[in-house]
């Protein structure tokens, strides 16, 4: 009968670790929906507004603005991580966290300063004992456009001030509920790529295209870094829910497992049980 007892408990604790993560799949799924709204919101302005940059850097002098340098040799990056503050969410922060540390070590600790978003890869660096330059954590559940600002300053200040000549940002991307995708992009020095660029030969610039370009750039860069942390939420959120229902339905297959264990261990003791009185009436009639 122990035994029993024993299945019984585990049987009680896995059903209540089942309503948990029954109940973080749900809490994750609200937040995803309300993610999604966001992300959706800031990807065609982000998409166009560096469209509309790209188009515009090769028609003017660089040289004009500081953030638009062009470093002739990568003496030094930043690499900028962004992981979750919260874990349970399968492979989504470990997996941007080996990119990010597989590219430190390709360029060199001693050539990287490390800017760390979210408490997962805060904590993972500094118990390895990278220096870490600054870190964000804590602000996921109330992100706001400012964090992003907040960011920027942070990153375009080490650029222009020439402590770094590259910045790298890691982070997921958010493809579907079921995938997300690792990135690396490089957000400084502003380099053209190939895109849907914006046809402007027949438009007029006031007061011209330098100064449209010098109000371009920061909100660019602000927007791009939001756009990041929105992507990266909006996975976070995919990731926790896929992980939360598939630890639901594991812990469904270990109590049909345990049921089956309970009643099989059950109907031994009543056998069991059986055969001890069927014995003690042939006892007792042997001996009459």
């Amino acid at each position: 009968m122990a035994n029993l007892k024993n299945i019984r408990e585990r049987i009680g604790s896995v059903k209540s670790i089942q309503q948990v993560t029954r109940a973080m799949k749900m809490v994750a799924a609200a937040k995803l929906r309300r993610a999604q709204i966001n992300m959706s919101q800031a990807r065609p302005y982000a998409h166009r507004l560096r469209d509309m940059l790209y188009n515009l850097l090769p028609q003017i002098d660089r040289e004009a603005l500081k953030v638009l340098e062009l470093r002739p040799e990568v003496e030094r990056a930043l690499i900028v991580v962004v992981t979750s503050d919260r874990g349970m969410a399968a492979g989504f922060n470990i997996n941007v966290i080996k990119q990010a540390e597989a590219k430190i070590h390709e360029i060199g600790e001693d050539q990287v300063d490390l800017i760390c978003v979210g408490r997962k890869g805060r904590d993972h660096f500094r118990r390895k004992n990278y220096e870490i330059a600054a870190s964000y954590v804590e602000f996921w559940s109330d992100l706001q456009f400012h964090h992003a600002t907040s960011l920027g300053a942070e990153i375009v200040g080490r650029y222009t001030s020439g402590s770094v000549d590259q910045v790298l940002v890691f982070f997921n991307e958010f493809v579907n509920v079921l995938k997300q995708d690792l990135r690396q992009e490089q957000l400084l020095p502003l380099v053209v790529e190939k895109g849907s660029l914006i046809d402007t030969s027949d438009v007029l610039f006031a007061p011209s295209r330098e100064e449209v370009v010098a109000g371009l750039v920061p909100r660019h860069l602000n927007v791009q870094i939001w756009r990041y942390l929105l992507e990266s939420y909006a996975a976070e959120q995919a990731a926790r829910m896929m992980a939360m229902e598939n630890a639901t339905t594991n812990a469904g297959d270990v109590i049909r497992a345990l049921e089956l264990s309970y009643n099989k261990a059950r109907q031994a003791a009543i056998t069991s049980e059986i055969l001890d009185i069927v014995g003690g009436a042939e006892a007792l009639k042997s001996a009459s």
